[in-house]
């Protein structure tokens, strides 16, 4: 943690309150453990006495397992690697069990703190000009561009996984209620995507130039594969991801799920809330819709109309010769 402004004196403070100085002389003559790993033992501690004080922590008696949670978090917000905040963990747990040991503290808030062996990183996001590059870059030339053009919109536009989105069949699609039923996968609950007037009347005109220009659509499936009898394969919507991200120039690594991150990360700058957006990412707890997007503290609004909030981030674009 960058230290900014902060004394000496009341780095001595923390250091009375928090017995950050008796932990060093314990580290050193009973644990025996190296100078490199002391001093990094030091610095973590005093960015973690600093964090809990900042909570209102006057003493580690003070300091409870959601404060830990926290402040785990809180050192990823910051953007360190997931060996340091490793080390961080190593740090907060042995200083816990020393206070126990020493009668400072009656309990181990640290007994179940989480170590993110894997903590997954989330994808690039586009900006909305390179979004509308990437809907736009299935040349009208190709067969399936519209089938392309359809899909891509989709998924960003109603912030689908790839495989909700090759799952999706012509049945699926409320025109009336401007809905599309998402199938969730195995054991999940299906969910309610809400569909655009520009997105509806998009996947219309897939339906009408693909059967014009001699696409079948058979058992109804909405995005047929290269081979009709088919649905889209994932690994063939990848491709069709990749080939667009290419054709419009776009230099950050694209894959499906960067269009649904980028989606709901859209939502979020337009100040829609975030328990809107775990709905239509069909997320059952909130907590994941929080991380996900990287949202800390987020203050839960009342919201009376999903639909006065979701106004489409790409507006719809002619089609080729209107």
């Amino acid at each position: 943690m960058k230290r900014t402004g902060r004394s000496s004196a009341e780095d001595g403070d923390l250091d009375s309150r928090f017995y950050l100085g008796r932990f060093q002389d314990y580290l050193a003559l009973e644990r025996g453990v190296s100078v490199r790993t002391s001093e990094a033992y030091k610095r973590d501690l005093l960015r973690f006495a600093t964090y809990a004080a900042v909570k209102g922590a006057a003493a580690p008696t003070d300091v409870g397992a959601r404060t830990l949670r926290e402040y785990i978090y809180h050192l990823k917000d910051l953007g360190l690697s997931p060996s340091s905040i490793r080390r961080n963990v190593s740090a907060v747990r042995s200083y816990f069990k020393f206070l126990l040991g020493e009668g400072h503290v009656v309990r181990d808030p640290s007994d179940r703190l989480e170590t993110p062996k894997r903590w997954r990183t989330l994808p690039e996001v586009l900006a909305v000009a390179e979004v509308e590059k990437l809907l736009a870059a299935p040349s009208m030339d190709e067969r399936l561009a519209f089938r392309d053009r359809g899909m891509l919109e989709l998924a960003y536009g109603a912030g689908l996984r790839v495989s909700e989105v090759v799952a999706l069949k012509v049945s699926d699609i409320d025109s009336e209620r401007m809905l599309l039923r998402v199938e969730q996968g195995k054991g999940r609950k299906d969910r309610d995507a809400m569909l655009s007037p520009q997105l509806l009347e998009l996947l219309r005109d897939w339906w009408v130039e693909g059967r014009r220009r001699g696409v079948l659509l058979p058992r109804g499936w909405l995005f047929p594969g290269r081979n009709p009898v088919e649905p889209l394969s994932t690994r063939q919507f990848n491709r069709a991801v990749h080939a667009a991200a290419e054709a419009a120039g776009i230099k950050k690594r694209v894959s499906p799920h960067t269009l649904r991150h980028s989606f709901a990360t859209h939502l979020l700058e337009q100040d829609t809330d975030i328990r809107v957006i775990q709905v239509l990412l069909g997320h059952a707890k909130l907590d994941t819709t929080a991380r996900y997007t990287r949202v800390a503290n987020t203050t839960i609004r009342n919201v009376t109309s999903p639909l006065d909030r979701l106004a489409p981030v790409v507006e719809r674009r002619p089609r080729p010769g209107a």
